[in-house]
């Protein structure tokens, strides 16, 4: 045995400080995917969703998925896709409606640790759930909802702004949106659709592989020019992604660049997600999200 296999191999920490200093001076943007839902999870407990292969199993049990194949019952997008084959997309939009508008469902500790040290934050999150705005509430913090309808037909090529404290939205082209407007209140952008839960006439959802295609290609809809534009010269923090799906690979390139330097926190990943980081200029973490979220809890 060589004498450099004796050396335990150091772990590098995330720099908390930097990455608290940047999301207070709005110079970072929190990007959440499915785990940040999840942070201090139970199983069991009714205040936590399913992860994305728990409900794709869902899913398929429902709708008689002809496979047993393990790694097939887990890809959600292609157990979607099956379920509006054999009923109709409504059904499927009612059926994750009764899962998401829930009211056991209860923010968690990153939720609410964003609403506490937000201040003209931006938020960017593929999740449909509404626990990021109940924290918000929760804070007393003001904040605007920008939400991409992608397979609302009536508002596809529009996106859906509430204004802090308004019942409906103004439904704006992504030509009519001026990066001026941005910086200057909290704004939570969820990019592939969610819950309403007073109204289901506003529920979206990004989740089966027609909706991932039409969504790629409309991606100058998705992140207007002026949301480019508020993201150039910023950072972001990725909490909760993987990089095993291609459709967020392909997404990465909108909102990443060499000019700036982006953190993703992410426990256990494969050496391709390593890879798929590092190539996206992203420095990556391997880390729970419980942990790192101590960490910078210490740090206010």
């Amino acid at each position: 045995m060589a004498a450099s296999d004796l050396i335990p191999v150091q772990r590098t920490d995330p720099p908390y400080g930097i990455i608290l200093d940047s999301l207070r001076d709005g110079m970072a943007i929190p990007f959440l995917g499915a785990a940040a839902s999840r942070v201090g999870y139970l199983a069991g407990d009714p205040r936590f969703l399913p992860s994305g292969s728990e409900l794709a199993e869902l899913l398929a049990r429902d709708s008689q998925f002809p496979s047993d194949d393990i790694r097939e019952r887990a890809d959600l997008a292609k157990v979607s896709s099956y379920y509006v084959d054999v009923s109709r997309r409504d059904a499927l939009r009612r059926r994750l409606r009764r899962l998401f508008v829930d009211g056991r469902l209860q923010p968690n500790a990153l939720h609410r640790f964003l609403a506490a040290i937000a201040h003209n934050l931006m938020i960017v999150t593929t999740n449909y759930d509404t626990l990021l705005e109940q924290a918000f509430i929760e804070a007393e913090k003001p904040y605007d909802l920008v939400v991409y309808p992608a397979d609302n037909v009536d508002f596809a090529n529009a996106i859906l702004w509430w204004k802090h404290g308004e019942l409906e939205p103004q439904k704006l082209k992504p030509n009519q949106l001026d990066v001026e407007d941005l910086g200057k209140t909290n704004i939570i952008y969820k990019m592939h659709g969610s819950v309403r839960p007073g109204d289901d006439k506003w529920d979206s959802f990004v989740i089966t592989e027609e909706d991932y295609v039409k969504f790629l290609s409309r991606m100058n809809n998705a992140v207007p020019s002026a949301f480019r534009k508020h993201f150039s010269g910023k950072g972001f923090l990725f909490l909760g992604y993987g990089l095993k799906d291609w459709n967020l690979r392909v997404l990465l390139k909108e909102v990443t660049g060499p000019d700036v330097t982006s953190w993703a926190i992410l426990h256990e990943p494969s050496l391709l997600e390593k890879t798929l980081w590092e190539k996206r200029w992203v420095r990556f973490y391997d880390l729970k999200l419980e942990d790192f979220l101590i960490a910078m809890q210490a740090r206010l």
